[in-house]
């Protein structure tokens, strides 16, 4: 693959590994996606509990990711049964600074198999290695312990820890600030994202 633009994110990619491949969303996707948002363990460590979703602004939400050259989210789907099981999204570009935000979120058939980490990795690779980014940053819950463990994994270091900023059913939450530059990435990750 050829590299694009440094942020050229108006290339939406299918990115193909051992278990998971990334592709571009479509509106059909929505359907599927209410119920990954729905989950009760992805409402806990993703959203805030009052969050309203509905099927409409799910369509028109991933109906339209496509039409955004400023993020890339991609639909992480089982290699195997192509069935989609949840999203990764690089946002919040910045230009002058190569850099920008990585959230993931995975419905339960994607969980506890390896696919979680396998999409970060295709993306992580596709941001420093097609895109040009010099730095990729994430927030996370500190109770998300499955996602930190694979945010470590895959060469993710702790910048710092926002210390009780959120009160999500009656306890105070942290908020784990992570951030993997482009020669980390290099230094680690070796030609083939899978590879680690």
């Amino acid at each position: 693959m050829s590299r694009t633009s440094p942020g050229d994110f108006s290339v939406k990619p299918v990115l193909t590994g051992d278990k998971a491949v990334l592709r571009p969303f479509r509106e059909a996707d929505a359907e599927v996606m209410a119920e990954i948002v729905e989950d009760p363990e992805v409402i806990r460590l993703t959203f805030e509990p009052d969050t309203a979703i509905t099927m409409e602004r799910l369509r028109a939400w991933y109906g339209s990711r496509s039409d955004h050259t400023d993020r890339l989210d991609l639909g992480v789907t089982d290699r195997v049964t192509g069935e989609l099981v949840g999203e990764v999204v690089l946002y919040e570009w910045d230009p002058a600074a190569r850099s920008c935000t990585f959230r993931t979120l995975l419905g339960p058939k994607g969980r506890g198999r390896g696919l979680g980490t396998e999409a970060t990795r295709l993306i992580l690779a596709y941001g420093f290695e097609q895109l040009g980014l010099h730095r990729i940053e994430l927030q996370a819950w500190a109770h998300n312990h499955r996602a930190l463990r694979v945010y470590e994994k895959v060469g993710f270091v702790v910048e710092g820890v926002r210390r009780e900023v959120h009160l999500r059913d009656g306890e105070w939450a942290d908020e784990v600030l992570m951030a993997i530059l482009d020669h980390e990435w290099a230094a680690g990750a070796g030609v083939s994202a899978t590879a680690r």
